[in-house]
């Protein structure tokens, strides 16, 4: 009886936050809709301010279950730009959480509503989430050789220029590190060989082409690179071996104690853009990220295991960011609960809403 209590109470740190997060998307589609459609006779840059403040308040709901409801401690290494700016955002990449600490980042900039991110193309058909990316300014891209460098150009002109602000995330390892998948990390430093790169330990060898085309799409855009690196604490073994880093699952139910963030802000200017000298740039700073994390997990000095260098500040998020969101998000779903024709709308928003989805990735693949 207790162990079932016990089962129950743990599955429910994740069920209560998902549920919501899940079932205001559909109240958060019909207002973005309603707007959509009010603007289209507007300007462009007028559409996007008033869909980035539309964004920011379902992003800033979706942070107070990954930081205020979590009570996890973010720490972070390095001076955040107090004022926005239009950015890549180049992370290394270890688990689906790797999505939320970018936002932790934007938030505390103020520049939420101005994430877009490049995902792989599977994550496209997400209902309603996989189509709605794409029209906030997203690029779906595929790998290697099916990868289409003009169609991820396009899309990322046709937003800087109706001047949409943008701080664009990028993953350049292309899928995700994880230290019990040993052929993955293999693969990656076989390729590292392969090219004359230095070989890396604890992430995978990077690659450049959406990096890239991102610098060069958008290089009269942009004011800088935001190269960062992170940490979960609590993925070390007692016996000193790395483990996987926390699902969104996991880390919904609190299971990750703390988060290192290793910020570092690099000038557009210092920035090659020729590909042979951008590749070796951007391996460089994996090389830095590889040491960062060297020393985070296997460092014998007691002052440098956990930790990255520097001095790392604690960066609580105040709740006056993120239970506004909360309350008028639930108000504007609750209506859609307590009547039967309100159902049905919610029903019918998401079966819209992915269908609509099917239709767009394969009309515009």
């Amino acid at each position: 009886m207790l162990l079932s209590l016990v089962v129950h109470t743990y599955s429910l740190r994740y069920w209560f936050p998902a549920t919501v997060m899940l079932g205001t998307a559909p109240a958060y589609i019909l207002s973005w809709g309603a707007w959509r459609l009010l603007s289209t006779v507007l300007p462009a840059r007028v559409y996007h301010r008033l869909d980035d403040r539309l964004y920011c308040m379902y992003q800033s709901m979706v942070l107070f279950f990954f930081e205020n409801y979590t009570g996890v401690e973010v720490i972070i290494y390095g001076d955040i730009p107090k004022n926005k700016e239009n950015v890549i955002y180049l992370s290394n990449h270890q688990c689906t959480a790797d999505w939320i600490i970018a936002d932790m980042l934007a938030i505390r900039q103020s520049a939420l509503g101005h994430v877009r991110y490049v995902l792989k193309d599977g994550l496209k058909w997400l209902p309603l989430y996989g189509w709605y990316f794409s029209q906030h300014g997203g690029a779906y891209v595929k790998r290697s050789a099916k990868f289409n460098e003009i169609t991820m150009k396009k899309k990322l002109q046709t937003q800087t220029k109706c001047g949409a602000p943008m701080y664009l995330v990028i993953f350049p390892e292309g899928t995700r590190y994880n230290p019990e998948l040993k052929s993955v990390i293999a693969d990656s430093q076989a390729f590292a060989t392969k090219e004359g790169l230095a070989v890396l330990k604890h992430t995978l060898t990077p690659r450049m082409k959406a990096s890239h085309i991102a610098l060069n799409a958008m290089s009269d855009h942009l004011d800088a690179i935001y190269d960062v690196t992170v940490a979960y604490e609590g993925t070390l073994s007692t016996s000193g071996q790395r483990r996987p880093a926390p699902s969104m699952p996991e880390f919904l139910c609190k299971e990750c104690p703390r988060v290192h963030i290793y910020f570092d802000r690099v000038d557009i200017k210092e920035i090659p853009s020729e590909p042979l000298f951008f590749r070796r740039w951007l391996h460089e700073r994996f090389e830095i990220k590889d040491r960062l994390l060297t020393d985070f997990y296997e460092s014998e000095d007691a002052d440098k295991i956990r930790t990255f260098p520097g001095e790392g500040k604690h960066s609580p998020l105040s709740l006056s960011k993120t239970l506004p969101s909360m309350v008028i998000l639930g108000g504007l779903t609750l209506p859609l609960l307590l009547t039967e024709s309100g159902r049905k709308v919610y029903v019918g928003t998401w079966l819209y809403g992915t269908l609509l989805g099917w239709l767009w990735v394969n009309a515009f693949p």
